[in-house]
């Protein structure tokens, strides 16, 4: 437990840490150097595309990842009254729920909240992914790994420059990191280059894990299940996917697919309900 919580707060850190690293690193690397070449016009230079994309990019996946943190899922034990001792360790393992009108329904012990809905605790982002923040959580999955591979097509690009390198061959890029690994320690590569080399196949790991995790979520959705019910082998009924679909995204999808925004109106459709 004691590891759990300290990687809650870790692997935030460590989140910052690295949108830090590759902003420095897009902005004050890889786009200037894209100004060197004079064949281009100022207007629609390689390095003014990029960054807008890139800071496109960026905000989006900040921005959903903040609305991720701000649109906690509510907290259901308040409005349950839960005592202590015996009645909350039935929470603990997320066996008991209160009843059929709140299906899957889990105690988390990092939130120490009882959330319905209850899809995973990101430790990422630190607070637990339900029906408030999962669309948020969506679109922070898919723009930083839309970042993160954006980047690594930068990345590559300076290296190519830099190191009069060609990336034609696939195998040029797996071969890369032993070949500058022997090329650092022999004093041929500057600490500079290979710290970019690093962060390559770093942005690559990002990126892909990202895509999948994404693509892992958007199934669920359409399914209309949760992480949670796969795990612990719950029947859902069935709904078209259109409806499960609107249920996370909402009709204004299109809207928080360009600009992070929370989902009002589902939300004000589940107070309604209520």
């Amino acid at each position: 437990m004691l590891v759990l919580r300290l990687l809650n707060v870790v692997a935030p850190a460590y989140f910052l840490c690295i949108s830090l690293v590759t902003f420095v690193l897009q902005i004050f690397v890889f786009i200037p150097s894209m100004f060197r070449d004079p064949s281009t016009t100022p207007l629609f230079s390689p390095a003014l595309l990029h960054g807008a994309l890139f800071l496109f990019l960026s905000a989006n996946a900040l921005g959903n990842y903040v609305l991720v943190i701000q649109s906690s899922p509510e907290d259901l034990g308040k409005d349950l009254n839960l005592g202590k001792g015996a009645e909350v360790a039935d929470w603990l393992d997320g066996s008991r729920s209160p009843g059929s009108a709140l299906p899957s329904t889990h105690f988390c012990r990092l939130c120490a909240r009882v959330t319905q809905r209850h899809d995973h605790h990101c430790f990422f982002t630190g607070n637990c992914i339900g029906s408030r923040n999962m669309r948020n959580f969506i679109m922070f999955c898919l723009y930083t790994s839309l970042a993160c591979l954006h980047s690594l097509v930068a990345g590559m690009a300076y290296i190519s420059a830099t190191l009069s390198m060609s990336f034609a061959d696939p195998l040029a890029f797996l071969t890369l990191l032993p070949h500058s690994i022997s090329q650092f320690f022999s004093g041929a590569l500057l600490s500079s280059e290979m710290f970019v080399i690093l962060m390559l196949y770093l942005w690559l790991g990002i990126g892909l894990a990202c895509a999948g995790f994404c693509c892992h979520q958007m199934l669920l959705i359409l399914r209309g299940q949760t992480r949670y019910q796969v795990r612990k082998g719950m029947v859902v009924r069935a709904r078209p996917w259109r409806d499960n679909l609107q249920e996370v995204f909402g009709k204004k999808w299109l809207l928080g697919l360009l600009i992070p925004v929370q989902n009002v109106e589902s939300s004000y459709r589940r107070q309604k309900e209520k």
